[in-house]
């Protein structure tokens, strides 16, 4: 359905050109837009019209008409004032508006396409059909964008999205929840890891301008045929719930660039236990002091370099061997050694992503 804003913005046009005023009204008699304050219609003659067979009627002063869907069911009635062209204007009027009605339908379900097809609920041959009916190349280069906001303004976020330049007419910008706006995107070339990373950090000033702050975009793969949609869209999921534990500096994550943590997120929960009291020799992360952990990982931030971290931590290199042994008591590994070092930061990540997977649960 046409939104009251829209309606009211065609009315005013129409008005300012053919100085007729207008009323649009919905089939339970509700005003939905008006161009005068002085229409005044009267409730049994509406009733009565929407009632009969008769598509256009004149009461009094007013004309009044009906205005249908394709599919022929009564959406709106339009009543005109304003003289002896208030008949054929009106009707120029109910064409400008069944024609926005058809293009609107247009958009929900191209609209209705694409949700269903993100969420996997389509057969092949339905795919084909559907998209030949709505004129939706299927052999494209395609991408799937998520973009999340903190304070889940899907709503604006839409509004934000669908007016840049740099969105496409033909991507189709839609949400599955109301935690995500998808933007299925396309692409000019197949293989552009940098298009895909540039498109995304071009929505974020968009975004940030227009009140949404601390935005994440995430991305999958390119597809090459619209069945395959639903894969990429997996995959952007993937990457923002990955980006979320793993690289929470990141705004922008690429599934593509998951690493490790892409095999830690797959990982069934029982085995991440088990490695996790192996290593820790029994205990849990929340056992080891915060300083100890921050000093272990601004060791792995300098490459194992005991005198470069011991300079960016202001510690004496002896302090920092000190701490490093009190964590080779506790569980046994030496981190200067790289086997140990790799097992332990492992052991972080799979850490990291249990306390997530507990969060998400409660």
């Amino acid at each position: 359905m046409i939104s009251n804003q829209i309606l009211q913005s065609t009315v005013d046009g129409l008005k300012s050109i053919s100085r007729i005023d207008f009323s649009i009204m919905d089939t339970e008699g509700e005003s939905l837009a008006f161009t005068s304050n002085d229409i005044a219609v009267p409730n049994a003659e509406l009733k009565s019209f929407i009632s009969s067979s008769a598509d256009s009627q004149q009461v009094q002063d007013l004309q009044f008409f009906k205005i249908y869907e394709d599919s022929g069911q009564l959406e709106y009635v339009l009543i005109a004032s304003g003289g002896d062209d208030a008949h054929m204007v009106g009707r120029m009027a109910v064409f400008q508006i069944q024609s926005l009605l058809e293009a609107y339908k247009d958009r929900f379900d191209k609209d209705d396409f694409i949700k269903t097809l993100l969420l996997d609920n389509l057969l092949l041959v339905d795919i084909h059909n559907r998209a030949k009916k709505l004129h939706i190349q299927t052999n494209l280069p395609r991408a799937v964008f998520l973009i999340e906001n903190e304070s889940n303004k899907n709503s604006l976020a839409l509004d934000i999205l669908k007016g840049l330049s740099n969105v496409g007419n033909t991507d189709f910008i839609t949400a599955v929840d109301e935690q995500n706006v998808i933007i299925v995107h396309e692409l000019k070339t197949s293989d552009s890891a940098s298009e895909l990373k540039q498109f995304a950090k071009g929505l974020l000033p968009h975004l940030e301008k227009g009140g949404l702050r601390n935005s994440r975009i995430s991305y999958g793969t390119v597809i090459d045929e619209i069945k395959d949609v639903s894969r990429s869209y997996k995959e952007a999921k993937m990457a923002l719930d990955v980006g979320k534990i793993f690289f929470e500096e990141r705004n922008v994550i690429a599934y593509g660039s998951l690493g490790i943590g892409r095999l830690i997120y797959q990982l069934p929960i029982n085995l991440c236990e088990m490695f996790i009291r192996e290593v820790f020799q029994g205990k849990v992360l929340e056992d080891f002091d915060e300083e100890l952990l921050a000093t272990v990982n601004k060791f792995f931030e300098y490459s194992l370099n005991v005198s470069e971290t011991s300079r960016q931590l202001y510690i004496h290199r002896n302090t920092l061997v000190y701490r490093l042994d009190k964590l080779q008591k506790t569980t046994g590994l030496d981190l200067k050694v790289f086997e140990d070092a790799i097992t332990f930061k492992i052991a972080l990540m799979v850490a990291k992503y249990m306390k997530y997977k507990e969060t998400v649960q409660f």
